[in-house]
């Protein structure tokens, strides 16, 4: 790896944990505050504001982190692949990839189901533990995830700036 790539890589694997633990950030204070309080709240409280929420984090900001927190890992995964650490990467895109099916899969039709008409409390009964649940599943694995990118960062940070040669053994 030339010292021009090796500087890149080094500078995805960190984007990738930037944005990994931007995500497990926003979905931790999820599982910890936004859920606990709107548990406080009447049944047509809680599904108007469940659908602001939803609304408003579609935006670009949040789909730039969410997206490109699977990209960046992947394309690191990619360049570090030859790389002592690359299977701290490896498990950071598995856990990562795993949080992302969760939301795919769980929370996002979960969501879905918000926006039809009907009963408030009908509608809060069919969502509300579930999609905690499946939060907490995906803030648990995105945090593994930026765990592993922190620990293959500190595996570049020892052999990633110099020519493969001239890394110590062990490593």
């Amino acid at each position: 790896m030339t010292r021009r790539s090796s500087t890149f890589a080094g500078t995805v694997l960190g984007a990738a944990m930037v944005a990994t633990g931007l995500i497990a950030g926003a979905f931790y204070i999820f599982a910890c505050a936004v859920m606990p309080a709107l548990a406080r709240s009447d049944d047509r409280v809680y599904v108007e504001v469940m659908r602001d929420i939803n609304d408003v984090i579609q935006n670009p900001v949040f789909l730039l982190s969410f997206l490109g927190a699977l990209v960046l890992t992947a394309v690191s995964a990619w360049q570090l692949r030859g790389a002592p650490y690359r299977w701290w990467v490896w498990g950071a895109l598995v856990a990562y990839g795993l949080a992302f099916l969760v939301t795919v899969a769980f929370n996002i039709p979960l969501n879905n189901g918000l926006e039809g008409g009907g009963d408030p409390a009908a509608l809060r009964e069919e969502f509300e533990d579930p999609w905690v649940a499946w939060n907490v599943v995906r803030a648990v694995l995105s945090t593994v995830a930026m765990g592993c990118l922190g620990r293959a960062l500190v595996g570049y940070g020892r052999t990633g700036r110099r020519p493969a040669s001239a890394s110590p053994s062990g490593d």
